[in-house]
């Protein structure tokens, strides 16, 4: 468990309570859970074992909570699990799962309406599984032959910002493939390089704007702004402005993938711009007015990227 810790703390996550099914029982709260169900008339006695209803919830059929030999199941723990979150406080409970333990979510979900609590307060995500690339060439794993990649190795070969943003850029119920080639190379075909470049590009923008011994005016940039009337310059404004929508999309859908397209749509717009028009001009107004822009588009790249919890390096 420590490494599992220390592995997932290096990646970027960090949980801020553990429990296991041993705290459970020892803090009563799987007895808890019981009585309640007993209380409620949800549990009968079969061959020795204590059944919970739970076809009368939704489920296919009724699950064991207590063993002939008065163990109690792993399924006692979790619905004890859950009850104690609501008893906690939280009004929303998210599993996140893979995609093989689908059947989890409906005898949960009707162990917490026997328990008197909203069926919709459980939120069950399913995650694809991840199929892992060299090139072409797919890499071989599998739980019979012992075959796998920890995290730590993926981390190790790849890097965190390239693992963390190939994990975030696809949705929770899409298979993934993950190239690892890909994931490490330094072009425009990989999605993370071509963001953080795009971030570093206004840094050294910046530096060779004091090496000519100027200064950015912010406030004339801003008030030059309807200079901004290139093509690129309307396409990267507009593309700014979508930035709180996409924001808000991502938190409430859960769905960080939105953000992540999103930089990368951001990124593409910004080095089109790079490309087609100089930013340190003779003539002020117009000077400060880019700077402005691609200040603003930095300002959200490195934002976005934070959220998602890459770095945005000021060179490369």
């Amino acid at each position: 468990l420590a490494d599992i810790r220390g592995d997932l703390a290096e990646f970027g996550v960090v949980f801020d309570h553990w429990t296991s099914e041993r705290a459970l029982a020892d803090s009563g709260a799987i007895d808890h859970a019981l009585i309640l169900l007993e209380a409620r008339g949800h549990l009968h006695r079969e061959e020795g074992a204590v059944w919970f209803r739970a076809t009368g919830f939704g489920d296919e059929k009724d699950r064991v909570v207590v063993r002939e030999n008065g163990q109690k199941t792993y399924f006692a723990s979790d619905i004890a699990y859950h009850l104690a979150k609501r008893e906690r406080g939280f009004a929303r409970l998210i599993d996140v799962l893979g995609a093989d333990h689908h059947g989890y979510v409906a005898r949960v979900r009707a162990g917490l309406i026997a328990m008197g609590q909203p069926g919709e307060c459980l939120e069950a995500p399913l995650i694809q599984f991840v199929n892992l690339y060299r090139g072409a060439d797919k890499v071989p794993m599998g739980k019979r032959e012992a075959q796998f990649v920890t995290l730590r190795q993926l981390r190790e070969e790849v890097g965190n910002d390239a693992c963390r943003f190939f994990y975030l850029m696809r949705s929770h119920d899409q298979p993934l493939d993950f190239d690892l080639e890909l994931a490490k190379s330094r072009s425009n075909e990989n999605p993370v390089y071509y963001i953080q470049y795009a971030h570093a590009r206004v840094a050294s923008v910046m530096k060779q704007l004091a090496a000519r011994g100027l200064a950015f005016e912010r406030e004339a940039g801003l008030i030059a702004a309807e200079r901004l009337a290139s093509p690129h310059e309307q396409a990267l404004l507009k593309s700014l402005t979508r930035y709180p929508e996409i924001l808000e999309q991502a938190a409430v859908n859960r769905a960080p993938h939105t953000l992540a397209h999103y930089l990368r749509d951001l990124a593409n717009e910004f080095h089109t711009y790079y490309n087609a028009e100089a930013f340190i001009v003779a003539e002020a107004p117009l000077r400060n007015a880019r700077l402005a822009l691609v200040l603003a588009a930095q300002q959200v790249l490195r934002n976005g990227l934070t959220l998602l919890g890459v770095s945005a390096p000021e060179s490369m």
